[in-house]
């Protein structure tokens, strides 16, 4: 016997680099989440399933999740201050609010888009 293999949703995540940041990021309305990252990066790479979960979860409330390569886009993590990875930036309307640096789960991530929204 044999069964259909559910279809997984597809993370609506964007990718930005510096020619697109601003557009993609600063000029949006709502909450945005920025993830600089690497494809070398283990802890980056356990954060990933978990920013593919959210942006599924929370696209009707208009939350985006922003993902931006730090070897592909080194002017804006300069910009940013970026020393380590992961680290997520929590923009509202543009503006960056605070920052989360290292790996960090579901439920916190989960908690500060509720405070902002």
């Amino acid at each position: 016997m044999f069964f259909k293999k559910k279809q997984r949703s597809q993370a609506p995540i964007v990718h930005a680099r510096d020619e697109d940041f601003a557009r993609l990021v600063e000029d949006r309305h709502g909450i945005t989440i920025v993830d600089f990252w690497a494809p070398w990066c283990s802890p980056c790479k356990m954060m990933g399933p978990i920013l593919d979960e959210l942006a599924i979860e929370q696209q009707e409330r208009g939350v985006q999740v922003t993902k931006v390569n730090v070897d592909q886009a080194p002017e804006t993590a300069e910009r940013f201050g970026i020393r380590s990875i992961p680290t997520l930036i929590f923009f509202q309307d543009g503006e960056p609010l605070f920052e989360m640096v290292g790996l960090v789960s579901k439920p916190v991530i989960e908690r500060e888009i509720a405070e902002l929204g």
